[in-house]
């Protein structure tokens, strides 16, 4: 086979390459299982294809100049070395730019700020407060009163919002089958809400570099029925044992550790004071204390 023929195939083959690569399950923004990633995976799709046209337009273009303005024996073209503008071209160079960002940017901006507030549509939320520790997550329902560690279960259907923090280094709390990241910082608390359309058991993860082993810091999102997730709240309140100081200082140790739930646990391992997140157009005052 001549080079030429080979080259070719190379390129349609790495073409084909990339169009199927978010396929897999491994890539698991391009699976989502609920509102908010769907939203946003509707987002990146839009980019890719607005980029894609414009990477083909201008692939289209180099090959029609080097067809058409190749040198040849006997070409009799004139030439003319002096510079000289087309006003017609001019305005397209600024027009087609202005109009892909317009295309991408209005709903970009949109979708944002409908993500931003939990929509009226929806139910009143699950609300979970999140620290990120080294290396670990806790997650605390102060309505449930229950806590676990590098895993947490939230009802099909219902939105949850997940009030995020830090008691160490920043953090960022992403679940990429359910939504974007969020940073967790230490006094801070940063509103986050994610809502499951199926049932599932997806992965979450660290997002931020924190420390040497921030890449083991990751945790457990079981999306079940509500009926299944009051049934295992109420096992934890019944069976878990309570999260005690001395409990709460090993959480606070440079370590890596396993799953673990308890019943209850102290009201100082998360900040008093309250976010004001917006859901159904008023001001929402989660309960902290357990």
């Amino acid at each position: 086979m001549s080079r030429k023929p080979r080259l070719i195939q190379m390129v349609i083959a790495s073409m084909l390459g990339l169009a199927i690569s978010g396929c897999g399950s491994d890539y698991t923004v391009f699976h989502p299982a609920g509102p908010v990633a769907q939203s946003e995976l509707n987002l990146i799709v839009l980019s890719t294809v607005v980029v894609g046209i414009i990477i083909l337009l201008i692939w289209a273009l180099w090959a029609y100049v080097l067809i058409r303005f190749r040198d040849k024996p006997g070409r009799k073209a004139p030439y003319w070395p002096t510079w000289r503008h087309h006003r017609v071209l001019e305005v397209l160079v600024f027009i087609f730019p202005v109009v892909a960002l317009l295309i991408i940017a209005v709903p970009t901006i949109r979708t944002t700020y409908a993500l931003a507030h939990i929509p009226a549509s929806r139910r009143p939320p699950l609300v979970i407060d999140v620290t990120s520790l080294d290396y670990k997550w806790l997650f605390e329902y102060p309505r449930q009163h229950v806590a676990t560690v590098n895993y947490f279960y939230m009802p099909v259907g219902r939105p949850v919002l997940f009030e995020l923090t830090a008691h160490s280094p920043f953090g960022a709390f992403w679940v990429p089958n359910l939504g974007g990241m969020e940073y967790t910082m230490p006094n801070r608390v940063l509103p986050l809400w994610l809502e499951a359309t199926r049932p599932g058991v997806f992965d979450g993860r660290n997002a931020n570099f924190s420390g040497k082993d921030f890449w083991r810091m990751s945790f457990k999102a079981h999306a079940v029925p509500d009926a299944q997730f009051q049934s295992w709240a109420q096992g934890l309140r019944q069976h878990a044992p309570q999260m005690t100081d001395a409990d709460w200082r090993k959480l606070q140790q440079f370590t890596v550790v396993p799953t673990s739930s308890y019943s209850r646990y102290p009201a100082y391992t998360f900040p008093e004071r309250a976010t004001e997140f917006t859901v159904h157009g008023l001001y929402y005052t989660p309960t902290h204390k357990p």
